[in-house]
Protein backbone atom coordinates (compact mmCIF):
# COMPACT_ATOMS: atom_id res chain seq x y z
CA UNK A 1 0.00 0.00 0.00
CA UNK A 2 1.33 3.30 -1.20
CA UNK A 3 2.38 5.93 1.47
CA UNK A 4 0.31 9.33 1.64
CA UNK A 5 0.27 12.65 3.35
CA UNK A 6 -2.04 11.77 6.16
CA UNK A 7 -0.18 7.80 6.75
CA UNK A 8 3.60 7.61 5.85
CA UNK A 9 6.06 6.50 7.86
CA UNK A 10 6.90 7.37 11.67
CA UNK A 11 10.56 8.38 10.58
CA UNK A 12 9.29 10.70 8.13
CA UNK A 13 7.58 12.85 10.69
CA UNK A 14 10.64 15.45 11.31
CA UNK A 15 10.76 16.31 8.05
CA UNK A 16 9.37 19.57 6.55
CA UNK A 17 5.64 19.59 4.55
CA UNK A 18 7.33 19.88 1.26
CA UNK A 19 10.74 17.63 2.15
CA UNK A 20 7.97 15.04 3.88
CA UNK A 21 6.17 14.78 0.50
CA UNK A 22 9.01 14.46 -1.47
CA UNK A 23 10.22 11.43 0.53
CA UNK A 24 7.05 10.02 -0.01
CA UNK A 25 6.99 10.25 -3.51
CA UNK A 26 10.65 9.00 -3.53
CA UNK A 27 9.67 5.88 -1.00
CA UNK A 28 7.08 4.78 -3.32
CA UNK A 29 8.53 5.24 -6.39
CA UNK A 30 11.31 2.80 -4.71
CA UNK A 31 8.66 0.44 -3.36
CA UNK A 32 7.08 0.19 -7.31
CA UNK A 33 10.53 -1.15 -8.02
CA UNK A 34 10.60 -3.42 -5.84
CA UNK A 35 12.83 -2.15 -3.19
CA UNK A 36 12.85 -3.53 0.59
CA UNK A 37 10.87 -1.27 2.55
CA UNK A 38 13.08 -0.21 5.51
CA UNK A 39 15.85 0.61 2.65
CA UNK A 40 13.05 2.65 0.60
CA UNK A 41 12.46 4.77 3.66
CA UNK A 42 16.49 5.55 4.19
CA UNK A 43 16.97 6.30 0.75
CA UNK A 44 13.81 8.51 0.61
CA UNK A 45 14.95 10.80 3.39
CA UNK A 46 18.04 11.58 2.28
CA UNK A 47 17.25 12.11 -0.78
CA UNK A 48 14.11 14.71 0.56
CA UNK A 49 16.71 16.27 2.10
CA UNK A 50 18.78 17.15 -0.60
CA UNK A 51 16.38 17.84 -2.47
CA UNK A 52 14.88 20.60 -0.05
CA UNK A 53 18.69 22.36 0.15
CA UNK A 54 18.72 22.68 -3.20
CA UNK A 55 14.89 24.12 -3.68
CA UNK A 56 15.41 26.24 -0.49
CA UNK A 57 12.86 24.96 1.36
CA UNK A 58 13.19 23.75 5.62
CA UNK A 59 14.34 20.12 5.59
CA UNK A 60 13.51 19.73 9.05
CA UNK A 61 10.04 21.25 10.30
CA UNK A 62 10.94 23.92 12.44
CA UNK A 63 13.60 25.26 10.42
CA UNK A 64 13.74 28.71 9.01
Amino acid sequence: MPWTEFDYPASMRHLSEPARAKAIEIANALLDEGMDEGKAIRIAIAKAKEWAVQHGVPARDGEA
